[in-house]
């Protein structure tokens, strides 16, 4: 009878069992550089991240401006619905007395149950009297039909208020919309930018951002001399505003006292001189002369980016003054260090 039983392994020895170990140490080495490969992400150069930082920095503040226009327009589309609402509420203090006035003179005839005129006069013992008292009643018949158009037309004027409001608050819905995208577009563009400084030993992420301002942070930057060299009063006084804001924080969406964005600055800048700017760069470089580079003179706005989207307030000899994104206070930087798109002289 065959025999079922397995036969017996047996054991590996001398070289083939050195043999065997070399494949299995070999293969276990080849699985784990293969594993480290697939896993490892790569360190970014500083470089890179710099490049990446100021694309994300660049994009932030063109959703920053859009923001800033839709916040200006958000503010004055609420002006004017409160002013409509205003009205209304004014419109229909008067329909109220109309209708009051109409409802007197009604419940007085219906206590009096008027009878008759040829009746009255018939029974009158005094018809020239009545007569009299019949030319009131006439008169004041037309007072209550006049009353009654002007109610209706208080009326109808009413309607097209309410309509009106109603238009305008959905106008400052869809704005208030937009505002909201704008917001959640700047946050995300600043998040990721952290992120990507965050992957950075700390004194590589410090390169990476741009320089630091000289000038230290002080709580109450005191104002410097006007100056001397300044084109006029209004923009040396323009200058000498910027001068004091230095070291004070970007904030976006901001215009001062304590923080600025960049087109927020050069606004505020300007105000302090008398001259009313708008709100973004996107009108500001329609707000006066436009100027080449070479005529640059200290007061001028400075606009960078084909997209127009950050500006700063020229202070002569190639130097500006501007916010230019979180993390980096107001500053004296030079206007070669950003794509420059045109200039405009307020007046």
């Amino acid at each position: 009878m065959a025999s079922h039983r397995k036969p017996k392994r047996r054991a590996l020895t001398g070289a083939t069992a050195r043999t065997a170990a070399t494949f299995v140490i070999a293969g276990a080495g080849a699985a784990s550089a293969l594993t480290d490969t697939g896993h490892a992400t790569p360190k970014p150069a500083p470089e890179q991240v710099k490049s990446k930082v100021d694309a994300l920095y660049q994009q932030a503040e063109q959703a920053t401006q859009k923001y800033d226009a839709a916040k200006t327009l958000a503010d004055a589309e609420r002006g004017e619905l409160a002013a409509l609402q205003d009205q209304l509420a004014h419109r229909t203090q008067q329909i109220n007395q109309s209708r009051d006035r109409l409802g007197t003179v009604a419940a007085a005839q219906y206590r009096s149950g008027d009878p008759d005129p040829a009746m009255r006069l018939l029974l009158s013992s005094r018809p020239d009297q009545y007569l009299e008292q019949a030319g009131m009643l006439q008169r004041a018949g037309r007072s209550q039909a006049a009353t009654l158009g002007g109610l209706t037309t208080q009326e109808r004027q009413a309607q097209a208020l309410r309509d009106q409001a109603s238009r305008k608050l959905t106008t400052l819905q869809a704005t208030e919309h937009e505002l909201a995208a704008n917001r959640q577009t700047v946050t995300a563009e600043l998040d990721h930018a952290r992120e990507l400084l965050g992957q950075l030993p700390p004194s590589q992420a410090a390169a990476s951002q741009p320089a630091a301002p000289h000038t230290p942070v002080a709580a109450h930057p005191a104002p410097v001399a006007l100056p001397v060299h300044a084109p006029n009063s209004r923009a040396a006084q323009a200058v000498s505003f910027a001068h004091a804001q230095l070291g004070k924080p970007y904030v976006w969406g901001a215009t001062g006292p304590n923080s600025y964005d960049c087109s927020g600055l050069t606004q505020a800048a300007w105000s302090a001189a008398g001259v009313s700017l708008p709100r973004t760069t996107y009108s500001q470089i329609n707000s006066g002369a436009r100027i080449s580079q070479d005529q640059l003179q200290p007061g001028d706005l400075v606009f960078f980016y084909s997209s127009i989207s950050h500006v700063g307030l020229y202070i002569g000899d190639g130097q500006m003054i501007h916010a230019p994104h979180p993390g980096a206070p107001v500053r004296v930087s030079p206007v070669s260090e950003m794509p420059f798109a045109g200039a405009t002289r307020p007046a």
